[in-house]
């Protein structure tokens, strides 16, 4: 293990040295984004590199009075800063707004050179960060000036939080191991008791897809759950990915569940089309396959 911490810097440096290397012999030819839409879009071929090309932007953050250009007509600034990796948002009934901060569970035992570089790398470019995180933080903006008079820690302690959902009082918390369910009343800026566990999920000791989307039925029966796949191509093994790669079906009631549909690698912002009352998700797919294009600036 001592021969393996010494050989750690060096091994890091040979992976910058590396992806130098390979940005500088990127394609800088247009791409046909055309040839991406449609029924039957154009794959890339898959390149192998020892590492990928990478073209990392690094986190700089806004200037006082500075945002990001918008339609005509339109105005934007920020309700909130301060935050710790905020992940999704959720507007309650009454207009109050649930920011779900969340880190990664990081409990993955597989130390791989893989992952030893590609922690390295995304400490160059988010600096890291140690601000309070894995809650849920509510904003009131009451006026709507766009600037909330409340904000508050509305639920803490949870354990890599992603999907929210609520039906009538019962506001139900998606952790990236399980369920919960919370006693929710119109108005409360905190809620303070433990939740109640309806179901666990898929989790650690791997983890590799851990965020987990959630969205009730319209009739609020029964909630739906996005559970990505643990690995990118089964590296970790067919026994880890039972039961993901998935949407589950959970009862509201009992917890009981069922696959609702199967093949989904990363199924993540699951939300109903308003007219044919169809579940949507964002599903993630392929990654890793090394890019076949990229620009340098």
């Amino acid at each position: 293990m001592n021969g393996f911490r010494a050989l750690r810097p060096a091994a890091l440096a040979l992976a910058a040295a590396a992806s130098v290397l390979v940005l500088a012999a990127c394609n800088e030819e247009d791409f046909d984004t055309g040839s991406q839409i449609g029924a039957n879009p154009v794959l890339p071929e898959p390149q192998q590199y020892l590492f990928p090309p990478m073209h990392l932007a690094s986190v700089v953050g806004w200037k006082q009075g500075e945002a990001p250009t918008v339609a005509k007509g339109l105005k934007i600034e920020a309700l909130a800063t301060g935050l710790e990796h905020p992940r999704s948002l959720f507007v309650l009934p009454n207009g109050d707004v649930l920011v779900v901060e969340s880190k990664p569970p990081g409990v993955e035992p597989i130390r791989r050179p893989k992952s030893i570089v590609t922690g390295w790398i995304e400490s160059l470019v988010t600096g890291g960060g140690d601000l309070p995180s894995n809650r849920i933080t509510l904003l009131r903006d009451a006026d709507g000036d766009g600037k909330p008079e409340t904000r508050s820690i509305f639920i803490d302690h949870l354990s890599s939080p992603f999907g929210v959902a609520l039906v009538g009082s019962d506001l139900y918390v998606a952790n990236t191991d399980a369920i919960l369910r919370f006693r929710y009343n119109t108005g409360d800026t905190s809620i303070t008791a433990p939740g109640t566990l309806l179901t666990p999920l898929p989790g650690g000791p791997i983890d590799h897809h851990w965020t987990k989307s959630l969205v009730a039925s319209r009739d609020g029966s029964l909630l739906y759950v996005g559970v990505g796949s643990n690995s990118n191509v089964s590296e970790n093994g067919m026994e880890a990915e039972k039961n993901r790669a998935a949407i589950w079906e959970v009862d509201r009631q009992s917890g009981r569940w069922r696959l609702f549909a199967t093949g989904l690698r990363n199924p993540n912002g699951l939300s109903w089309e308003p007219e044919s009352g169809a579940l949507w998700a964002v599903v993630n797919e392929r990654d890793e396959l090394g890019p076949t294009w990229c620009r340098t600036t």
